[in-house]
């Protein structure tokens, strides 16, 4: 059996200066902030200022990231988004992450808040990154 994925959003995140946690027991911490950027696909709209991005650094060149923020659709609706992923330094082509979409259970947008996504992140400048989410079918 093969798999499908359908193209549904592209959404490009401008990050800020990283904060140095640096190295704890679960490896070095950095937490990037999300000050902005845009989204096209099915749905169109911008990045709110205010999340965050946790890259955990292993000792193997593996990292581990948690990025929870909140993206406002071209008609003024809110969807929390939270895009877990792994990171190999050694080869940066294999970002791939797995969103999460949270919506108003009645709204126009709640289509989002079931199914399976899985996204693939490219870095593009130091402060900006895109990540191209599908949804299996």
């Amino acid at each position: 059996m093969l798999l499908e994925a359908e193209l549904v959003i592209k959404i490009r995140v401008q990050c800020g200066k990283a904060l140095e946690v640096k190295a704890g027991i679960d490896g070095y911490l950095r937490v990037i902030p999300i000050v902005g950027g845009t989204f096209e696909g099915k749905i169109k709209g911008h990045v709110i200022s205010g999340g965050a991005d946790w890259n955990t650094e292993k000792q193997d060149g593996i990292s581990h990231v948690v990025a929870k923020y909140v993206i406002q659709t071209e008609d003024g609706e809110y969807i929390g988004v939270e895009n877990v992923g792994i990171i190999h330094w050694d080869d940066q082509r294999k970002i791939k992450t797995v969103p999460k979409f949270s919506t108003c259970k009645e709204g126009k947008y709640a289509w989002l808040n079931s199914g399976v996504y899985v996204g693939a992140l490219e870095v593009l400048k130091e402060d900006l990154v895109e990540i191209t989410v599908y949804q299996m079918m």
